[in-house]
């Protein structure tokens, strides 16, 4: 059977400027910074047409990849170069006409950027870009016709594109793809028909293979490691009444997952494996936001027998190894932590202690060396950091501050280095700022003000001798 929920948004590929054309640019040893604290808006994709709505971007090889809507063609892919460069366009017209080809799931695999369209001859299939308008083309055409195989969960591993799709012979599968039409074929068909095994959650693991959740028979949800190559491997099994396998979380050759069950007292289970049968390693009430970080697990977990107490964990894979990292919060309560970002070696998340509010807080796993970073609005009321991300070298993330409301901040990670970007809505009006992500000498993000609804911005970031070299 096949099935697609459409996901709003999407993609980009992006690109070093001149500087390191080869690849990344270079370094200083004063590393990146922000060149100021003024973001500017891309330009305005719809005049006059309200909110143009641009998808999260993504970044590539020479431009910054995203979806949006000018109010003429519909939803397509856009590129940008940002503050500098040729500036914003469109990439493709994939579906001519006010329709739009509503492009999603990009992923860049080495130099092009892979996304799902629908072209309103094909059905929603796999599309490549290398950045420009003439290497932007249908993969292949894997369900013949305009239904479409409707390729999801998207991932790259040994410079080739895995990915589920359906065909009319075998139904939902795993599937690969090198960009061409040749290179694009059916990996295995794991339980023969045209039923199919709809796999999901696909994984690169840390020890080279893929790893990924499918469906047998209608009755079990299976934990499969493949090479790409041979036969792909049953690791865990489960029934699929009232349960779940989610959470995949690659850490150094280890994989983790969670076995969730509405049935038991205990509704999930942490289990890992090195590519042989997983070991449980713990139990919890609940379990979300898990992360890697310096050859461990962390995530936010409650104690045994209590689903509200929910705080900082990590795990080396063992049983012994499995442990609170520290009790924030004391009592039954919990602080909640979440929204882990890793920043070199020490991991930053928001919580609340009970005394500061929901705050920025950091860890270098131990419980000495977790701490409060930054009290940005003092007392219990809080700031409520989110969108933390992990941006060469600094941290970007969205605070709620009176007066001000919800708006973008950065960090150096040195204490007393969080600061506010500018506004970009107006006093106690809210940008909501997020999906940030550098492409050239810029980081990207999205964020909204009255007049124009949600727009692209740009903020100079650059090795911080080029922002001085700027400023002379």
């Amino acid at each position: 059977m096949r099935c697609w929920r459409p996901f709003a948004v999407l993609l980009a590929l992006f690109s070093a400027p001149a500087l390191a054309q080869a690849g990344e640019p270079l370094l200083d040893a004063g590393g990146w910074k922000p060149c100021g604290r003024a973001a500017t808006p891309l330009a305005e994709l719809a005049p006059g047409a309200g909110d143009s709505e641009p998808g999260r971007g993504v970044r590539g090889e020479r431009v910054l990849f995203f979806a949006s809507d000018d109010g003429v063609h519909g939803r397509e892919p856009w590129v940008s170069t940002g503050t500098g460069g040729r500036g914003t366009s469109l990439l493709l017209d994939v579906r001519p006409g006010p329709e739009g080809a509503e492009p999603s799931g990009l992923t860049r695999v080495g130099e092009r950027v892979f996304f799902v369209a629908d072209d309103g001859e094909h059905g929603r299939e796999l599309w490549v870009s290398d950045g420009s308008s003439r290497g932007t083309h249908l993969v292949k055409d894997i369900w013949p016709g305009p239904d479409g195989s409707y390729p999801q969960s998207l991932v790259e591993l040994g410079g080739v594109l895995y990915f589920a799709a359906g065909d009319p012979e075998h139904g939902r599968e795993l599937w690969r793809s090198d960009g061409t039409a040749e290179g694009t074929w059916l990996v295995e068909d794991l339980d023969p028909g045209f039923e199919g095994t709809s796999p999901y959650l696909l994984t690169r693991g840390g020890d080279g293979a893929l790893y990924f959740i499918s469906h047998f028979q209608g009755f079990y949800m299976r934990l499969m490691r493949s090479d790409g190559r041979s036969r792909a491997v049953e690791l865990f099994r489960r029934s699929s009444e009232g349960g779940d396998l989610e959470s995949l979380t690659a850490v150094g050759n280890k994989l983790f997952f969670v076995s969730t069950s509405v049935h038991d007292d205990v509704m999930a289970e942490l289990r890992v494996t090195s590519g042989g049968a997983p070991v449980l390693v713990g139990s919890f009430p609940r379990i979300h936001d898990l992360v890697a970080m310096g050859g461990r697990l962390y995530f936010s977990a409650s104690g045994e027998g209590d689903s509200t107490n929910e705080e900082l964990w990590r795990s080396d894979g063992t049983r012994k190894g499995t442990l609170r990292v520290k009790d924030l919060r004391p009592g039954a309560e919990g602080s909640s932590p979440g929204g882990f970002a890793v920043l070199g070696r020490r991991l930053f998340f928001s919580a609340d202690d009970g005394v500061n509010g929901r705050e920025l807080w950091v860890s270098d796993g131990t419980a000495s060396g977790t701490l409060l970073f930054a009290d940005l609005v003092p007392g219990s009321g809080g700031s409520s950091p989110e969108a933390l991300t992990a941006v060469d070298g600094n941290l970007f993330f969205s605070a709620e501050t009176p007066g001000h409301g919800r708006e973008p901040w950065v960090s150096s990670g040195s204490n007393g280095s969080a600061a506010p970007l500018d506004e970009l809505a107006a006093g106690m009006d809210s940008s909501d700022p997020g999906g940030f992500v550098r492409s050239g000498w810029d980081v990207f993000f999205l964020g909204r003000d009255a007049a124009h609804g949600w727009r692209l911005w740009a903020l100079p970031f650059r090795p911080a001798h080029a922002c001085d070299d700027d400023a002379r």
